[in-house]
């Protein structure tokens, strides 16, 4: 196989992952206090607020549109994330995808 060949299946493969990475990073700067680590809404703000859990298939049914809109929006008592770039939104519903049952 080319090494040029190589390199961008590397590449490709990268790219997901470090927007995963990102996505798991700012997750837990930002969501993770309420939604806790695994996102299945164990801490004591999410047991108060009777959060679901993001793995479950009533949140993992959602659009990335839907939860997108959520997250840069906010819902009900959730506060909106208007400081986080597209880019960031579109890495933690890739990360929330990755908490599916």
């Amino acid at each position: 196989m080319k090494k040029s060949i190589v390199f961008a299946m590397l590449i490709a493969i990268a790219i997901p992952m470090a927007a995963f990475a990102d996505g798991a990073a700012t997750y837990k700067a930002k969501c993770a206090m309420c939604h806790g680590p695994d996102g299945a809404g164990q801490t004591a703000m999410g047991k108060n607020l009777k959060l679901r859990d993001l793995g479950a298939a009533d949140v993992q049914k959602q659009t990335d549109a839907e939860l997108t809109k959520i997250i840069t929006d906010g819902k009900g008592k959730m506060p909106a994330q208007k400081t986080l770039s597209a880019d960031d939104v579109k890495a933690v519903v890739a990360f929330v995808r990755s908490l599916k049952k």
